[in-house]
């Protein structure tokens, strides 16, 4: 190689990572503290970012909080088509927003984010979660509204540590029996779906205390459904909605009776 081109060659190269720094540095500069998030590191991405996501941001280790979801003036512009798989670089992630925009997938490397505590995919595309998404053993808060879930995904009954769970507004027909295992979910919202059974099994969330089931197809509860004593009926009116479908047994006069009288027409009923 004459020296002319080595000299190129190296100047080329000095470049590259010139302008790779400099990308890193414009993205530190950009790093906040999230005084709403425990003073975490957070970034957000606006505008046309949404549209190419520089690959820059997952070498940012530190940073603890994501917004990758449009402004809302300009949510009709920019959206975001697809997760980098590089997302699963960033381990100190505890929030990751990725709601309102055009996501028909998640990769698998979101299961690389175990410190992951809250998760927003509201306002997507989405069909399925992949089984990866099962390792978020610390998430507390998922949000899942408005997609096109047929069903609840399974790898969400395996998050045993959630305790807000937002499926509402999807075309959910089933619910998994191992739901159950979600012992410490306090808020359950699935109106808007198309569900016409429950299982028994969500009868064992003891501490359930908001629970949203208007504009379904159900037809009946479980008989035990009487034992979610602490969902609010009578001190709080919309923590628990029945509206909208087409019960029987029991009678939506019954259920807005609160679990008492749910839990005497199925003693009586069973007699």
């Amino acid at each position: 190689m004459s020296t002319g081109r080595l000299k190129s060659s190296q100047t080329s190269s000095l470049s590259l990572y010139s302008a790779k720094g400099a990308a890193e540095k414009l993205w530190k500069y950009r790093i906040e503290v999230d005084p709403t998030n425990q003073c975490k590191k957070k970034l957000k991405l606006k505008g046309k970012e949404l549209l190419s996501v520089p690959l820059e941001i997952f070498d940012l280790g530190e940073l603890q909080v994501l917004e990758m979801s449009p402004e809302r003036e300009s949510c009709l512009n920019y959206r975001m088509g697809r997760v980098p798989p590089a997302i699963g670089q960033l381990g100190n992630l505890t929030v990751l927003h990725l709601d309102t925009n055009e996501l028909r997938e998640i990769p698998p490397q979101i299961g690389a984010l175990q410190k992951l505590e809250t998760l927003t995919l509201s306002n997507n595309q989405l069909s399925r979660l992949p089984a990866e998404t099962e390792r978020l053993q610390k998430l507390q808060s998922l949000h899942l509204a408005n997609n096109n879930f047929e069903e609840l995904p399974v790898q969400v009954c395996q998050l045993r540590r959630l305790s807000f769970l937002d499926a509402s507004d999807n075309k959910v027909k089933s619910v998994p029996a191992s739901i159950g295992n979600l012992e410490r979910l306090e808020t359950l919202l699935l109106y808007f779906n198309a569900l016409q059974s429950l299982p028994d099994s969500i009868c064992t969330l003891g501490s359930l205390r908001t629970l949203w089931l208007g504009k379904n197809h159900l037809r009946r509860l479980p008989s035990q459904f009487g034992q979610l004593a602490n969902l609010e009926w009578g001190r709080s009116h919309c923590s628990s909605n029945f509206e909208g479908n087409p019960l029987e047994s029991p009678p939506p006069e019954i259920c807005r009776g609160g679990p008492e009288e749910i839990s005497r027409y199925f003693a009586g009923w069973d007699e």
